[in-house]
């Protein structure tokens, strides 16, 4: 059974892409139809996509299913019908599906996931076989409340197609009873090309967005190409608010939802203390990221605002011993210390916190709103290390006074660490993402709370139970509140709601919000907005609880989640496929965890085989970091996180049993190639090196003494590879000897070369791929993909946002554990596997010219049959053996049965002509 990718990727949305097996024309699986209809009621979207996919062959055709999702969205719905009959996909307790789960796993059957993919994006993902001439429709449907910020709320859909599609429609349908203020729709498709396709409507309190292009816009727009459009739709609105400045409440069927934005009040001056993480780990373009948007940030302070700064490492400096009012004079004294911070030294989280406390406690000041802000890369490594302990520290010191907002910079960042911070103390976390905007993202945010407009927000109502959160520390102008509840016994006469709140240094309330019944035979909206808020919520309150407060809070989440069939952290969508009751699983992740094939085994220590020079390897409680590498010449002193500059760290602790005691005068530098003195350790390389388990420790080594511990090597295995074969239902596989380094593909005639290197252990893949074209060079290993033209260079890193580079007969795009290569007349797929804790890399070639070189070169082989286990292979007789590989060339890496011949039999030549010295 051949098999063909359809990759459906939404963002708000739907995008599409069509891979086909290498001699097999795109087109032969067509996504026929395409349709995404969004319907926006009272701020909250439901999305429904669906998509019609038709097999045009007399073949089977496996189709992956990939939708891109909002992280605040909750899948609620997924169909699959295929000729006529319908597969849905059944919300269950995490734990119930993960029999199911382990049960297609340990089949080799790929597992539907939800996972992690960016700033703002989740990935669903599925696949099914659909048979020869038949078509599969495939139905999602994810549900999310819009968040008001800077006074609007903005819908983004994006379409990234691999194909143009005849039938494109992405029709929104917004209705808010206050009435629509403005509409605006922008956003990469409504480009002068692609204007024509894009219609918009309004009435009072209803506006409609279509957007249908056809085939001829979608290949000549600016972002559009033969592989048809390339961008996105911004819908951005706002409500008519001037009627409703005690808000409006919406009644349905005994629920009701409470929308609070009163406009037209005077800002409250605040107070704020910037906390500033000056640590090693934040060197290079994080520092330098952080004072741009700094400088920034105190242009934008009000005149009478009083404000602070903080710098930590080890050490903490206060830039001044008392909050400053936003004078020129001040500002242009704190803008010259900002310009002065500079990296070094650990990360000592819980002084820093506490004396931003004290500097706020210390200045009180009538009629203001004071906001606490932590900018940080990393773990607390020094002072109190103790996360527990530093949780209580800080929210003993707010006491419930004013928000702790903590911003986390990059990946190696414990954000369930600062995210319980932060909710204990009635603010919020967010993850900065380190890419080249990242000093907007912090401006972004801090505009988002650098106007405050009430304190101490009190909802009350009567009449009323099960209500979400009803009291908010502060109301900052441009947001929401949003309060929702059921009304008891649906008694309207008996519902009241009022709103008491701080309004510089007086108390205001507001009476009377707005109210409409609506209709429950035309609407469903309001209970299930009741539903999402709270699931949000208890979610939120779970983290900062302990005991039976938190099973409680969790066991709520969990009944409701079920009840309205949400894919939510606590649960999980079973998806039945029609192939022999095929399962598979779809979880929604939690910020802050790695995509769930990337996880690594919770071990105490590794195995290492006896190598030269090579330190070391020793669990350490209480201290994590990917054990990545070793260092030639340990940095002493250092006990901090990766990147951090050494300083005097506590004396040395024992190391697991039977290992002797290592000193912590020391560390192994891991992730980070800043520093002197550090040699980084891949993954890839620890294969070479024979480490099977990568743990997430780091390993202190003394600094004068070198730890081997040595384990009998597993035997060298060979790394299977399968040839298509013309004509017959099952391909040729053959074995090549692990560790060599070999020529895939070669095209003298456009200077192409692609050469990689198969890992040492575990006979799966690739560690290394090489790609030269003319001048250019890619290098991808398992853990950055590196690009040079010959003059500048570009590093992706796997799991980081999607993202791409476009220039003269080059295209890359980083698609989570994808990366999708097209060099001159060559493209080609490079698919990131993990499995039993090993990550390696596999080549799935799409496009290559005719008499193209080299192992890959060879796409398909002719054979006949013979009795007694022989098959006929260019008038040769092979002995042959019937046997299975695993197709790495699909993200689902299903095992397929083969014919197992030696390597001479199916390339025709000897594995030296197909081997090279050096990639």
């Amino acid at each position: 059974m051949a098999k063909v990718t359809v990759r459906l990727t939404l963002l708000g949305v739907l995008c599409i892409c069509v891979i086909s097996a290498p001699t097999k024309k795109e087109r032969d699986v067509d996504i026929y139809s395409f349709h995404i209809n969004s319907t926006v009621t009272s701020r909250y979207a439901i999305t429904v996509i669906t998509s019609r996919v038709a097999n045009r062959l007399n073949e089977s055709k496996e189709i992956h299913f990939e939708v891109k999702i909002s992280k605040n969205a909750f899948i609620s719905k997924f169909r699959m019908t295929i000729e006529g009959k319908s597969y849905d996909g059944i919300v269950k307790e995490k734990e119930e599906a993960q029999h199911q789960y382990s049960q297609a796993v340990s089949r080799g059957e790929s597992a539907g996931i939800v996972s992690s993919v960016g700033r703002t994006l989740e990935e669903f993902k599925t696949s099914v076989t659909v048979a020869a001439f038949s078509k599969v429709t495939f139905e999602l449907t994810y549900e999310e409340l819009l968040k008001r910020r800077l006074g609007k709320y903005q819908l983004l859909i994006n379409a990234q197609p691999m194909q143009p599609v005849s039938d494109f429609k992405i029709d929104v349908y917004i209705q808010e009873s206050p009435g629509i203020a403005f509409l605006d729709v922008g956003g990469g498709l409504s480009t002068d090309e692609l204007t024509k396709a894009i219609t918009t409507s309004r009435s009072e309190r209803k506006a409609w967005v279509n957007f249908y292009p056809t085939l001829e816009q979608q290949t000549q727009c600016k972002s559009c190409s033969q592989d048809g459009l390339n961008g996105d739709l911004l819908i951005t609105y706002e409500v008519e608010r001037a009627k409703y400045n005690s808000g409006e409440v919406q009644i349905e069927n005994g629920y009701f939802v409470h929308y609070f934005a009163p406009m037209n009040i005077q800002r409250i001056p605040k107070n704020v203390v910037f906390i500033i993480d000056r640590s090693g780990s934040m060197h290079g373009r994080k520092i330098h990221q952080t004072r741009l948007a700094m400088l920034k940030i105190l242009g934008d302070l009000a005149g009478d605002d009083y404000f602070g700064l903080i710098t930590f490492d080890s050490y903490i400096d206060v830039w001044k011993p008392e909050l400053l009012q936003a004078t020129e004079s001040n500002l242009m004294t704190a803008k010259a210390f900002v310009k002065e911070i500079q990296d070094r030294g650990a990360t000592d989280i819980n002084a820093a916190v506490l004396k931003g406390v004290e500097l706020i406690n210390s200045h009180p000041r009538e009629g203001t709103a004071s906001i606490l802000i932590l900018l940080t890369d990393g773990d607390p490594t020094s002072g109190e290390t103790n996360i527990e302990k530093i949780q209580a520290n800080v929210k003993s010191a707010i006491k419930g006074k004013f928000p702790l907002y903590c911003l986390g910079f990059g990946f190696d960042v414990n954000f369930n660490f600062l995210e319980k911070m932060a909710l204990e103390n009635n603010g919020a976390a967010r993850r900065i993402y380190e890419d080249s905007d990242a000093d907007l993202q912090l401006q972004g945010f801090y505009v988002e709370v650098a106007t405050p407009l009430l304190t101490h927000v009190q909802m009350n109502y009567t009449g009323v139970k099960n209500l979400t959160q009803a009291s908010f520390s502060q109301y900052y102008n441009g947001s929401e509140i949003v309060v929702a509840g059921q009304i008891t016994d649906n008694n309207l006469e008996t519902f009241q709601a009022e709103v008491i709140a701080v309004s510089t240094g007086h108390s205001v309330t507001y009476k009377d919000p707005s109210a409409e019944a609506l209709d429950p035979e035309k609407h469903s909206t309001v209970q299930r907005i009741w539903a999402y808020i709270s699931v949000k919520q208890l979610l939120e309150k779970e983290v900062t609880l302990e005991g039976e407060a938190k099973e409680a809070a969790k066991k709520e989440a969990l009944d409701l989640s079920l009840k309205y069939k949400f894919v939510t952290p606590l649960t999980s969508m079973v998806v039945t496929k029609p192939q022999e009751e095929e399962t598979q699983v779809a979880h929604k992740p939690k910020e802050g965890k790695q995509h769930p094939s990337l996880d690594t085994p919770d071990r105490s220590f590794a195995a290492i085989p006896h190598h030269p020079g090579f330190s070391v390897a020793a669990s350490h409680p209480g201290i994590r970091h990917q054990f990545f590498g070793w260092s030639s010449q340990p940095y002493p002193g250092h006990h901090g996180r990766p990147g951090d500059h050494g300083l005097p760290g506590p004396p040395g602790q024992p190391g697991p049993p039977g290992l002797p005691s290592l000193s912590r005068g020391g560390y192994n530098r891991f992730l980070s190639g800043r520093g002197s003195g550090s040699t980084l350790l891949s993954r890839a390389d620890a294969d070479l090196h024979g480490i099977h388990e990568m743990h997430d420790y780091r390993v202190p080594v003394r600094p004068t003494t070198r730890v081997y511990i040595t384990a009998t090597s597993p035997p060298v295995s060979g790394v299977r590879f399968i040839i298509s074969a013309h004509g017959q239902p099952n391909p040729i596989c053959y074995d090549i000897p692990a560790a060599q380094k070999l020529r895939l593909l070669q095209d003298s005639s456009s200077e192409f070369t692609m050469t990689g290197e198969l890992v040492l252990y575990g006979g799966k893949g690739f560690k290394q791929i090489t790609l030269h074209h003319e001048e250019k060079l890619l290098i991808i290993s398992t853990h950055k993909i590196n690009y040079s033209d010959g003059q500048n260079t570009k590093t992706f890193v796997w799991g980081q946002d999607s993202s791409n580079l476009q220039t003269n007969n080059v295209s890359l795009i980083l698609r989570d554990n994808e990366m999708d290569v097209t060099m001159g007349t060559v493209r080609v797929i490079f698919l990131l596997h993990a499995k039993s804790g090993d990550a390696f890399l596999w080549p799935a070639v799409r496009q290559q010219p005719i008499g193209m070189q080299g192992i890959l070169g060879k796409t398909e082989i002719q054979y006949e049959e013979l009795p007694g286990s022989l098959v006929k292979i260019k008038d040769q007789e092979v002995k042959a053996s019937w046997s299975t590989a695993v197709d790495y060339r699909l993200h689902s890496a299903p095992s397929i049965k083969c014919w197992l011949v030696p390597f001479q039999s199916a390339m025709q030549g000897e594995l030296s002509d197909y081997t090279v010295l050096q990639l």
